[in-house]
């Protein structure tokens, strides 16, 4: 196995899940060892910070875990991308395929502005077909992308050709 940080042993696979033939990366540990998610926010942060972000962009549910803390960490504004009628205000929306369907996700209209230059934080980079909607969804605002960046990117599935080539993206580990 490739070099990896020390809070990589923390992330346990469970194998056929949600369905047969499927290894999920349970993050669930790392998140209750307090040095181990500790050190994952300072990696984010090392990676991040060069980038000058005013806003972090947390893609619902597990990117509102290490974006918030990001923010924190960045003494920057965390800005919430979410399902469908989760957010109390005005919002405007990006609807975009999946494997089998479709679906959606919002922003709050005044989240974000042409000032602002957001880096878009989630768990893992997949498919890439949410973090491709969401970089559409943050460019609608006016918004500056600075990067992508995953905690991890399952790179035999070849998310990142989904994604605007001129879009950076940072992953702290690939698997």
């Amino acid at each position: 196995m490739p070099n990896r940080p020390s809070w990589f042993e923390l992330i346990k696979d469970v194998p056929n899940y949600p369905k047969p033939g499927i290894v999920f990366k349970d993050i669930t540990p790392l998140l209750a060892n307090a040095s181990g998610f500790r050190a994952v926010v300072e990696d984010f942060a090392a990676v991040i910070a060069p980038l000058k972000p005013t806003q972090i962009i947390g893609i619902e549910a597990r990117g509102f875990i290490f974006g918030a803390a990001l923010a924190r960490e960045l003494d920057v504004g965390f800005t919430l991308v979410r399902k469908p009628g989760k957010l109390p205000r005005e919002t405007r929306s990006v609807s975009y395929d999946l494997e089998y369907g479709s679906d959606s996700l919002e922003i709050h209209v005044d989240a974000l502005t042409a000032t602002d230059r957001a880096v878009i934080v989630d768990d893992v980079l997949a498919t890439g077909g949410t973090a491709a909607a969401v970089v559409e969804l943050v460019r609608s605002t006016g918004a500056e992308i600075g990067a992508l960046s995953f905690l991890m990117e399952l790179g035999f599935l070849n998310g990142r050709a989904k994604l605007p080539a001129d879009v950076r993206v940072e992953s702290l580990i690939t698997l």
